[in-house]
């Protein structure tokens, strides 16, 4: 079974409602050439795009994630998740290559339940670099994270909070808000829901 990126998704979503790469980013609010960099390239700088087109072509988050839909409950056995769908978010460092910088710098998501159709939350599996420097995110919905590995700082609006392996946080996602790792690799389990 192929599979297929957030990117190509989108390709195909814009292709089957008969919408351009310009009438895309007027809706989303984003600019052409970042849905360009995420469609030819995959380039995914952080979850908020995602979100944002999803709203913009009328879909759940989960429907550029996809691969196939599973109406019955979707089981990912441990070591599963490695090859489930993933990308990557993240910030190049200064001439850094664009391709280079998200293969090695950033947040690292493994989805646990890509194949669930009609779901409302998606889990994600994250892993955080230590030299990742993510912008802050703000998109609609909650999320909630639980510390799997390491420690994370979460910052969230003017706060910030060090989490620890076994830690959890369930916040507004509407709140400007950014996870990196404190120290060390960090791992954590985030469940994000976004409305429809």
């Amino acid at each position: 079974m192929a599979v297929h990126t957030p990117g190509e998704r989108i390709v195909e979503l814009c292709k089957t409602y008969s919408i351009n790469r310009e009438t895309l980013a007027e809706r989303s609010g984003l600019s052409v050439e970042l849905i360009r960099r995420i469609e030819e390239e995959g380039h995914i700088p952080d979850l908020a795009p995602l979100i944002k087109i999803s709203r913009a072509l009328g879909v759940r988050l989960g429907t550029l994630l996809d691969d196939h839909e599973e109406l019955g409950p979707v089981i990912t056995r441990a070591g599963e998740a490695e090859t489930a769908v993933r990308f990557v978010t993240g910030l190049p460092q200064s001439g850094e290559e664009t391709e280079q910088a998200d293969e090695h710098r950033g947040l690292h998501f493994r989805a646990l339940a890509a194949d669930k159709g009609s779901r409302h939350m998606e889990p994600f599996i994250v892993n955080i670099e230590p030299d990742s420097d993510q912008k802050k995110s703000t998109h609609e919905g909650e999320e909630f994270i639980h510390v799997l590995k390491g420690k994370i700082s979460l910052e969230y609006g003017a706060d910030s909070h060090i989490l620890g392996e076994g830690d959890s946080a369930y916040y507004d996602s509407i709140v400007p808000h950014r996870l990196l790792a404190a120290g060390g690799e960090a791992r954590i389990l985030a469940v994000i829901y976004t409305p429809v």
